[in-house]
């Protein structure tokens, strides 16, 4: 009997309604992305955007996808940087549901897919150097409870955090400026530190009348180094070397070193012990006292393989360019640089002058061409 029913349910045919049930279930899913179709993308448009998600979805299903895609286009809006945005991310995680209720939870990471999203989350703060504040712990304390990964994190990134923020002595502002000329001011400061009565100086390459780039040129040279430069010998030529790149936070500046050369370490053989015969010190060049470089080495910018008597950075890094400030340290107070070669040793060669190395023929060449 029980053969007959299962065979006579068998031969039935499937209704036109669950046909066109199971044939609407197969239709493709279209996906929405809001920050893709955004026309503006700025901060205001970004958190519309996380709203929008919030306000549809009550339940806040698939949260941590709409994170992570979240978290993928901060950049593009710029935000990149802003902890209020991050905050509405955080935002974003349904409260109470993921705090764990027992010590087994705890330890085996209750719901380990949300708390590596926020984990994720606080490390690419971390990563744009984004400190949190205590708004964030409470959020996260909502979310995960006391014994949450992400919490912990939290913790970790509150301790080291302010401790390297403050760390390098050389201040730079929250937002770096956009002009190229402003950034170059900051990386030779920055360099030129070491010395503290270095004059950084803001030149422009048509006070050369036969300068082609037309551009700007941030220089820098303190009065020992002039000094230094005033002692060269001029039949030493003088070395332009560069490319070098220096980081401002995330901007790179090229800047360019002129090298001299460098002095003979000096053999004193007199006893240190001998009082008889003292005599005045030479004091310090530049400063006090007398204008003649001393016999030791005493000063920062002569270094093992050459002495740093100017560093520049120019705004196209053209051979043009340097070419302009050599001419321009000369009008500035080192007229030495008239009568003293200048080598260029560039990485790279300028786009409109190409220069062709060419050999003397050997004897062996001259002899087969006649």
């Amino acid at each position: 009997m029980a053969t007959h029913i299962f065979r006579s349910i068998l031969r039935i045919k499937p209704s036109n309604a669950l046909m066109k049930r199971w044939e609407s279930s197969e239709k493709r899913v279209s996906v929405y992305d809001p920050f893709l179709i955004a026309k503006k993308k700025d901060k205001n448009t970004y958190l519309q955007a996380i709203k929008l998600f919030e306000t549809r979805e009550k339940r806040r299903r698939g949260h941590v996808e709409f994170i992570y895609a979240a978290l993928t286009r901060m950049e593009d809006f710029g935000v990149h940087k802003d902890l209020e945005a991050y905050k509405s991310l955080v935002d974003v995680l349904p409260k109470g549901k993921f705090i764990p209720t027992n010590i087994f939870q705890a330890e085996f990471m209750h719901y380990p897919k949300q708390q590596q999203c926020a984990v994720d989350l606080l490390e690419q703060m971390e990563d744009n150097k984004v400190i949190p504040d205590t708004e964030m712990e409470q959020m996260l304390l909502n979310i995960f409870g006391r014994r949450g990964i992400p919490l912990r994190k939290f913790w970790r990134m509150m301790y080291w955090m302010p401790k390297f923020k403050n760390l390098s002595p050389w201040h730079l502002p929250d937002a770096l400026p956009d002009d190229t000329l402003e950034l170059a001011k900051l990386a030779i400061q920055r360099i030129t530190s070491v010395d503290p009565v270095t004059q950084v100086n803001v030149w422009q390459t048509e006070e050369i009348e036969a300068s082609l780039d037309k551009t700007w040129i941030v220089s820098a040279q303190s009065p020992a180094q002039r000094i230094l430069l005033s002692q060269q010998p001029p039949n030493e030529p003088l070395v332009i070397r560069g490319p070098y790149e220096v980081y401002l936070k995330d901007q790179i500046v090229t800047y360019f070193i002129l090298f001299g050369k460098t002095r003979p370490e000096f053999t004193d053989d007199s006893d240190l012990d001998d009082v008889s015969n003292l005599e005045k010190p030479p004091g310090i060049p530049g400063f006090i006292g007398s204008t003649k470089l001393p016999s030791i080495r005493s000063t920062i910018h002569e270094q093992d393989d050459g002495t740093i008597v100017s560093i520049c950075a120019t705004g196209s890094s053209s051979r043009d360019s340097l070419l302009s400030w050599i001419r321009l340290l000369e009008k500035h107070d080192n007229p030495i640089l008239s009568n003293i070669p200048v080598i260029f040793t560039l990485t790279a060669p300028s786009t409109d002058v190409a220069i062709q190395e060419t050999q003397p023929p050997t004897q062996d060449e001259i002899r087969r061409k006649a």
